[in-house]
């Protein structure tokens, strides 16, 4: 008898002690952005947390907000450096106030090819943002880099095709000094708004026209409500993925090799999603011009490009004491 007792009394501390450990929840990442599913970086974030998800086994559980359902880039920002989220992609131009060296990938006409972006963010003047990021204490770990796409101008005003069309006409823009004296290089007003207020800025008239990928344009349906639209290619746009520093520096080490690996090889799969989706939204976008004659698509010529460039280059020169220059003219000499 007393032998069943001291049986019982293990099983029953056995099973108090699986309990817990059964019961234990897995420890939320909530990565928040802005964009939609179909987009590069909605895309990229879910399969992160895809792979995060299955490779973590349920102790830690990749929660993704699309959309701005939690916060807009600004906003996202600041709650992941108070700690209330844990990982964002906000775009590089979000950085204006904390790293205001990042505007370097709002300059127009700077890089003639996405494989220059990434030869910079992958090399020496990438190290140096990190850098940036750790100097400043800011409580934030830049990860990684993700690529969208070259931005395409629309308007409701007229086509945008030489530089004396875009004066008077108010745009759009992301939070960016560099992109306020792109519009005024050009004659035009640009006007700083969250991404989720674009489509109802454009249909009320609060804003004549923006600025924005193909994918980011056919997904919010800007296309929708613009009269005509230009694929100028003229600037870049691309993500910072950060994470919160005091959730990265308490995840054991195998758990920070793992993410960082997995992030490594989403953010290749990354750059090819995006080709593959700018080239594809583009096309919607034509085709959407085509059949309901509500659109006027313009494609420039070399030398419209280069009349337009050349309007725009003094904005290079203006950012030196924000932007170094150094990295202006090293970018301006790689191929």
């Amino acid at each position: 008898m007393k032998k069943f007792f001291f049986m019982l009394c293990v099983l029953i501390l056995c099973m108090v002690m699986v309990v817990p450990a059964a019961m234990a929840k897995a420890i939320k990442i909530r990565f928040s952005h802005v964009v939609s599913v179909n987009t590069p970086k909605g895309w990229a974030a879910n399969e992160f947390a895809r792979r995060v998800n299955k490779a973590l086994e349920g102790k830690y559980e990749v929660l993704v907000f699309p959309s701005a359902q939690l916060y807009g880039d600004n906003q996202a920002i600041e709650a992941l450096s108070a700690g209330f989220i844990e990982m964002a992609a906000p775009s590089s131009a979000k950085f204006i106030g904390s790293v205001p060296a990042l505007q370097l990938f709002d300059m127009p006409f700077l890089f003639p090819k996405i494989t220059t972006v990434h030869k910079v963010v992958d090399g020496p003047i990438g190290d140096e943002i990190r850098e940036m990021f750790v100097k400043r204490n800011l409580g934030i770990k830049l990860m990684t880099f993700w690529d969208n796409a070259f931005k395409q101008f629309s308007s409701n005003v007229r086509p945008l095709i030489k530089p004396a069309d875009f004066k008077g006409v108010k745009f759009r823009i992301m939070s960016s000094d560099v992109l306020e004296s792109q519009m005024d290089a050009l004659g035009g007003v640009g006007l700083k708004l969250p991404f989720a207020e674009v489509y109802n800025a454009l249909e009320q008239g609060v804003v004549d026209g923006q600025e924005n990928t193909a994918s980011n344009i056919y997904t919010k349906k800007f296309h929708e409500v613009q009269k005509y639209l230009t694929f100028s290619n003229h600037g870049y746009l691309g993500y910072a993925v950060i994470m919160n520093q005091k959730f990265w520096d308490k995840l054991p080490a195998d758990v920070q090799k793992t993410i960082s690996k997995i992030l490594t090889e989403v953010t290749v799969l990354e750059r090819q999603k995006a080709l593959e989706f700018d080239k594809e939204q583009s096309q919607l976008i034509r085709d959407y011009a085509k059949k309901s004659k509500r659109l006027k698509i313009y494609d420039l010529t070399p030398a419209q490009t280069a009349e337009l460039q050349k309007a725009m280059k003094p904005v290079h020169d203006k950012f030196t004491d924000v932007v170094p220059a150094k990295w202006i003219e090293d970018i301006k000499k790689m191929k």
